[in-house]
């Protein structure tokens, strides 16, 4: 049979019945719900090139791309972020800020930032970037050199300073002492004793 809807279990008022008086109710106070943000909010200005698509010859651009087709060149997407898709088959040299790989590349891969391999990709050709992950199942023939970051040599070159000041201070106190810093006192592993 039919399920009683909730509208039809209110109870109705008969006109001989005298309304009455509604109780105070509680009032429970909930946050307002935001609006859903839609899919292109968080993902602006991302192109996508699809499975059917082949290019031959240069691909540049100044926004994000999703590249699911056949290309045949350079790919240079300097400051923006790469997602070669599982159709993907790419015979090119790229540049760009962010690679993703879940398809096929042969060519060298220059990032300024960071390179991902996912299991299902194949890449064939030469890795340089300063951070890369590569999962397990991940196909790779080639070199990876990576680059040292321009906030890690600031951050590390700052700590070195400060404790060559502290070591300057501390070999000045202690050759007041009398005691000598020279790299000939100090001996090598190297020397018989």
């Amino acid at each position: 049979m039919w399920k009683a809807r909730p509208e039809d279990n209110r109870p109705t008022l008969n006109p001989s019945q005298p309304a009455q008086p509604a109780t105070a109710a509680p009032v429970v106070s909930t946050p307002a719900k935001e609006a859903p943000k839609s899919a292109t909010e968080g993902r602006a200005d991302v192109g996508h090139i699809g499975k059917s698509v082949v290019i031959r010859g240069e691909l540049s651009g100044s926004e994000d791309l999703y590249l699911d087709g056949e290309v045949e060149g350079d790919i240079n997407l300097r400051d923006h972020k790469l997602v070669i898709g599982p159709n993907g088959k790419i015979h090119a040299s790229i540049t760009a800020r962010d690679v993703i790989v879940h398809g096929r590349v042969t060519g060298n891969i220059a990032s300024s930032e960071r390179v991902e391999l996912k299991r299902s990709c194949s890449l064939t050709g030469d890795v340089s970037t300063q951070r890369i992950v590569i999962e397990d199942g991940a196909f790779f023939k080639g070199a990876i050199d990576i680059k040292e970051s321009k906030e890690s040599k600031s951050d590390s070159r700052r700590p070195m300073a400060a404790a060559a000041a502290a070591a300057g201070s501390a070999s000045s106190a202690t050759s007041n002492a009398g005691l000598s810093a020279s790299p000939a006192a100090q001996g090598s592993f190297l020397d018989p004793k």
